[in-house]
């Protein structure tokens, strides 16, 4: 007999990315968001990559502002993640600082680049007036792209993309995937969250028992 998938469970996310929150809504996975006061410049930005955006993501699990719980022994599961892309001279590249860093970002992406998407899941339970962690699972995806944008159409892809509020200004989905000329890896990781490695994490903590 096959287990029944239940999908009464609501995930926490803390995250702003609208990418995430699309692709979880593509998924059909229902969440609603929680605010966090991260501030991710106080992460090592000098460690190789699939450690800085894990960290960003721990950082920001760790400055969660989560709404206080109902009743003892309530449960929740809570999402946080992060995404940098590196270009091939090993520059990260996080969100643009402006619309002249994402142009230069986006011409960069044209040689290649590799991409880190990570995430922490939490379960937690309210005992004594907070939440308690009961399980924790982390995951990093790597992923290598080549994003190919001619110049005459960047100022038409930053107008209809969500490109400037991106990791590398690189948004591979909607108007963006008409420029995406080569992946090797997880193509959700570079929109911004692994889904396959995320619904695994989500079965394996018991979100849809």
């Amino acid at each position: 007999m096959h287990k029944k998938i239940n999908f009464n469970h609501i995930l926490w996310l803390g995250s702003k990315s609208p990418s995430r929150q699309q692709l979880l809504k593509e998924a059909q996975i229902p969440f609603t968001l929680v605010a966090q006061d991260a501030d991710e410049t106080q992460c090592d930005w000098a460690l190789p990559l699939p450690q800085v955006v894990q960290d960003i993501a721990q950082h920001k699990m760790a400055h969660l502002i989560l709404p206080p719980g109902t009743a003892e022994g309530q449960i929740c599961f809570v999402l946080t993640g992060d995404t940098l892309s590196q270009s091939l001279d090993g520059t990260v590249q996080g969100k643009p600082e402006n619309r002249a860093d994402a142009i230069a970002k986006i011409k960069d992406a044209r040689a290649g680049a590799r991409l880190c998407s990570a995430f922490c899941l939490e379960k937690k339970v309210w005992q004594n007036g907070a939440w308690h962690v009961q399980q924790r699972i982390e995951k990093v995806v790597a992923s290598e792209y080549v994003f190919n944008i001619p110049d005459e159409w960047i100022e038409i892809y930053l107008e209809r993309s969500i490109g400037l509020q991106t990791a590398g200004a690189v948004a591979v989905e909607g108007y963006g995937a008409q420029f995406l000329e080569v992946v090797h890896g997880s193509y959700s990781a570079i929109v911004g969250l692994p889904m396959f490695e995320l619904r695994c994490a989500l079965a394996a903590i018991g979100f849809f028992d």
